[in-house]
């Protein structure tokens, strides 16, 4: 198994909190409402939505996947710090074994927050990482930028969510 890791700091105009309660807290029920056309449903398996919990989201029709399995492995609402492995998706292909992301919400100066992510890949077997499969990792990363924006956008349009 090899292992490599990316790391990548996004700004979004929401204070600390508010954005580690949109991104970690409630992002199972935000998704599917915010994204309907990538997420079709979240699913807790097991837990509540503590570390352990487990959450199966299935996507949309179309998308590319079918669905991708979670766990929590942090939720630390006093230092902001959400962490947790996708253990199962059809994405991995038998190429990748697992993906752990470790989030840091940290304030900026304008009064919105630094969103450190470091993601690391665990990939299957004696897989290389090869410029194909970093191709199909960026495809994946910018689809779910593209989640987090809408989420972004609709707790900026409804600031009591």
């Amino acid at each position: 198994m090899g292992v490599f890791t990316k790391e990548a700091e996004v700004s979004t105009p929401l204070p600390p909190v508010k954005a580690f309660k949109a991104f970690a807290v409630d992002i199972e029920n935000l998704m599917p409402k915010v994204a309907p056309q990538t997420i079709k449903s979240v699913e807790v398996l097991e837990g509540n939505g503590g570390p352990g919990t487990i959450r199966k989201i299935t996507f949309a029709e179309g998308h590319g996947l079918s669905h991708a399995k979670h766990k929590v492995d942090v939720l630390d609402k006093d230092n902001l710090v959400y962490a947790y492995t996708v253990m199962e998706s059809d994405f991995f292909n038998k190429k990748i074994e697992k993906i752990s992301y470790d989030i840091k919400f940290v304030a900026a100066a304008d009064g919105g927050s630094t969103v450190k992510v470091t993601a690391t890949f665990y990939t299957a077997g004696d897989t290389e990482v090869t410029p194909d499969l970093m191709a199909q990792i960026k495809e994946a990363s910018e689809k779910r930028a593209l989640v987090m924006k809408a989420i972004e956008s609709y707790v900026l349009a409804n600031p009591d969510a």
